[in-house]
């Protein structure tokens, strides 16, 4: 993959992860009613994402664990900075409990990613067609 291509692939997890920056300063309320875990879905869910997303950013075809690692190993370390951080901001708490389902979130869906090609795929395919590519 050319070197500019493959620096582009960084713009959507350094996106997401700034937009996880912005979210731990902002305090939710509770709401009633809720399943009691919700919170712990929502960080294996958008872990999950940020992790497809680095691994995607270091895969480009190689094979090995490395980059499986490498991906796990990043994303696990921005949970961890996330939960510290979040201490510092008043109505906040960190939580280990929030810091291990965005392992394990970032953990199943890289391995999705890498080991399931119809869940690559369906990740893959365009949101709509491009109508200039449609007449070629």
């Amino acid at each position: 993959m050319p070197e500019h291509l493959a620096r582009q692939l960084w713009i959507w997890p350094l996106l997401l992860a700034a937009t996880l920056t912005f979210a731990s300063h902002q305090v939710f309320p509770e709401v009633p009613g809720e399943f009691s875990h919700r919170d712990k879905l929502a960080h294996f869910l958008v872990f999950g994402l940020l992790g497809t997303l680095v691994y995607r950013s270091l895969w480009h075809g190689r094979p090995g664990p490395a980059p499986i690692l490498a991906a796990l190993v990043l994303t696990s370390l921005f949970g961890a900075f996330d939960e510290w951080h979040q201490s510092f901001i008043p109505g906040r708490s960190a939580e280990v409990a929030d810091w291990i389902a965005d392992t394990l979130g970032a953990a199943v869906a890289i391995l999705a990613y890498r080991f399931w090609p119809a869940y690559r795929t369906l990740l893959e395919r365009p949101l709509r067609r491009n109508p200039a590519m449609a007449s070629s």
